[in-house]
């Protein structure tokens, strides 16, 4: 570590970071607050004191990763697609992408990158983080249509006190990495009373490339500016709320894609009302905007940059328009709710040349997407059984628009859009979700099962990708895709056995799974002759590098595994935590594997506890990888363990320092789920997975007043 690193180091570590006081470290106001038995609920800025709660993971353990589908990863049965700093995806028990329903705040959006480089925990810097909430297996319909689980990040806000006058709250967040010379700072600044709440958050982070055994992995820098403002009204039971917020994302990078982003420009506002209109009758009413405007290129961090033919600058935006409702009759554990919500979004995408103003291409030309939906969702008991009953429906439109191309495009893309404008252009789908949880609360030991049939929607990069690129929502395996107007929804039977076993010293969540999904959306060959060039799609993708360009088309797929978290107490002073993960993807139409499902991996940590003082270690393991996908081209993965070490003291009850030092033993490792460098000018080769980071230490502070 130079100089300059160690000055920063120390200027970090003076910083002070104020905590919200754990009697506020709660929603301001929630009466619809999530089940403990069917949501897991990752802590980051604030512990609970339960067992249940902490058994999925701890802050102080690690570093505040920039991406927080790192954080939400901890869960058992979760893992992250490495696409970059800013770019991780969640792939829960195997699914990830647009089949993880993943919100901000309670507030659902479209991503503006065509290949998700914008996924939506995106907009969640992990030092703003309040708490990740994440739909146990399966999510209620009340959350809205999802096929693989979903997903909630609540950044920090102002709570509401016990007090008539105001009162300030504070929090500032700092942090430094070493691994990436990286760091973060964020906070909130907010006034208070019973009636009234404003706050004020921002956030700041930048990272340079980050290390790893034998040398840097070029490409993977990251900045990123957050600031926003919120305010309620307490109206009796019930809150009156609104919120806005603008992220900036700099030119941060993106090794696995071609283009590294230039920057999103991203503004959230939304507004409503949540609470008790009556007695045991509780109302939510949300309304909601997100704009993302966004560039990309391979100019302005690529190295080396494209040469002037080849250099692509793509622009793209999404707007995002929603409006949900919802009348429960009842309390929290036994009620009756009726729902709607509505989902509008619009996106244009456009490629072009930045030395070449005759060159530009809309891929992605006013895409429109209408969704309606409507739910009934019940919970009840009958003796010591506890249900939760529920069914959506869904009606989705999609359109698009027609492409404009320069004069400059060569005539293959020229042909392909003529074709898709002379297509329908157009798709409407009526999808039924049900989910069904039962459990008998009988002391430790708690019992459940669930039962579904979950639905997914084409999404419209699936259906109106009329022109072979390399956009897949993030799948980042460097095939080039096409889209399919074709496309049914995907359907998928799911059943869930596990229990609860918690006592004063143990607690034990196993859960067994598996989920046949009918029309499973894949990339397959474009046709039946792979590697002979003899359609126009085939052409125009062997101008792009990939002379096997693939589809999505339906297929039939099934997915099942276990997995446990667990958290004991042997002693007074000693706590062991854990997850244990293990899924296995398949096609039923043909004989593969599905592409990027995580291998078998554990997580174990010891703390020791000494009053103001905790110790402790963390060993990560991940099995070899050799079930993959040929279909994808993928390659088998080594497995691997790292350990790392971690501090925490507390200097009073809201002053503590936290730090540690991550893959302590310097180990060269590859995730299976790393996206591969395309970064020419790289220590990491062309082709080769995203190396995980080497050793480093990290530092944090903690403070409230």
């Amino acid at each position: 570590m130079n100089i300059t690193r160690l000055i920063r180091a120390s200027l970090l570590a003076g910083c002070t970071l104020a905590a919200v006081p754990p009697a506020l470290a709660q929603d301001a106001t929630t009466p619809h607050a999530p089940e403990d038995k069917l949501t897991d609920t990752i802590i980051v800025t604030a512990r609970h004191d339960t067992i249940a709660s902490d058994a999925v993971a701890a802050s102080r353990q690690i570093a505040l990763p920039a991406d927080a589908a790192a954080i939400a990863a901890r869960v058992a049965g979760g893992d992250i697609y490495g696409n970059g700093a800013l770019s991780g995806q969640l792939s829960y028990r195997g699914l990830a992408g647009e089949r993880v329903l993943g919100r901000i705040n309670g507030q659902r959006f479209a991503t503006g990158g065509p290949n998700a480089m914008d996924p939506p925990l995106h907009y969640a810097p992990s030092i703003l983080i309040e708490r990740i909430d994440i739909a146990r297996g399966v999510a209620p319909v009340a959350e809205g249509p999802s096929l693989g689980g979903a997903i909630n990040a609540k950044l920090v806000q102002a709570q509401f006190t016990d007090n008539a006058s105001m009162s300030p709250q504070v929090r500032v967040a700092s942090q430094y990495r070493s691994v990436d010379d990286s760091y973060a700072l964020g906070g909130l600044v907010a006034l208070a009373s019973e009636q009234w709440r404003f706050g004020l958050i921002a956030s700041r982070e930048q990272g340079h490339d980050y290390r790893f055994p034998g040398g840097t992995a070029d490409g993977t820098a990251f900045e990123r500016n957050l600031y926003g403002v919120h305010a309620g009204f307490r109206a009796g039971a019930g809150e009156l709320f609104v919120e806005y917020r603008r992220s900036e994302t700099d030119p941060s990078g993106n090794p696995p894609f071609a283009l590294d982003m230039v920057y999103f420009n991203t503004d959230f506002v939304q507004g409503g009302f949540r609470g008790q209109i009556a007695e045991d009758v509780g109302l939510t009413v949300r309304l909601g905007h997100v704009a993302v405007r966004h560039l990309m290129d391979n100019q302005t961090l690529r190295q080396p940059p494209a040469a002037p033919p080849q250099a692509r600058a793509t622009f793209a935006d999404a707007d995002t328009i929603t409006a949900e409702s919802a009348l429960r009759f009842g309390g929290s554990r036994a009620y009756l709710e009726v729902g709607a919500d509505v989902e509008i979004t619009d996106r244009f995408v456009t490629i072009t040349n930045p030395t070449n103003p005759a060159f530009f291409i809309d891929s992605q030309p006013n895409v429109r997407s209408e969704r309606i939906g409507a739910y009934l969702q019940w919970r009840g008991r009958a003796g010591a059984m506890q249900f939760e009953i529920g069914g959506r429906f869904d009606r989705t439109e999609q359109l698009a628009g027609t492409p404009q191309l320069g004069v400059a495009v060569p005539m293959g893309p020229r042909g392909l859009a003529a074709a898709f404008i002379a297509s329908g252009r157009t798709a409407r789908d009526t999808t039924v979700d049900v989910v069904a949880r039962a459990w008998i609360e009988s002391g430790a030991f708690i019992p459940r099962i669930t039962l579904a049939r979950k639905t997914r929607v084409p999404s419209v990069l699936e259906r109106f990708a009329w022109l072979p690129t390399e956009a897949s929502f993030g799948l980042a395996d460097g095939n080039i895709y096409v889209g399919n107007q074709a496309l049914k929804p995907e359907v998928a039977w799911i059943a869930e056995v596990g229990f609860d076993w918690e006592t004063d010293w143990l607690s034990l969540r196993p859960t067994v799974y598996y989920r046949r999904v009918d029309d499973f959306i894949q990339g397959t060959p474009f046709d039946a002759t792979p590697g002979v060039i003899n359609s126009p799609v085939e052409m125009v993708a062997n101008m792009n590098g990939d002379p096997t360009p693939l589809m999505f088309r339906n297929t039939d797929a099934e997915l099942y595994g276990a997995d446990l978290d667990f958290l004991a107490r042997p002693l007074a002073s000693i706590e062991l935590a854990g997850t244990v993960s293990l899924v296995r993807g398949q096609r039923r139409d043909i004989a593969d594997n599905l592409y990027r499902i995580p291998p078998a991996n554990l997580r174990l940590s010891a703390t020791w506890l000494a009053g103001a003082l905790s110790l402790g270690a963390e060993v990560f393991a991940a099995a070899d990888q050799n079930r993959i996908s040929g279909t994808n081209s993928e390659l088998p993965a080594k497995g691997y363990a790292t350990l790392g070490l971690f501090a925490r003291y507390a200097f009073t009850e809201g002053l503590a320092i936290e730090a540690g030092v991550e893959n302590l033993l310097d180990k060269k490792y590859a995730p299976h789920l790393a996206g591969r460098s395309r970064v020419g000018a790289s220590d990491v080769p062309v082709g080769e997975r995203l190396p995980g980071v080497g050793r480093g230490v990290w530092a944090r502070l903690t403070a409230q007043f």
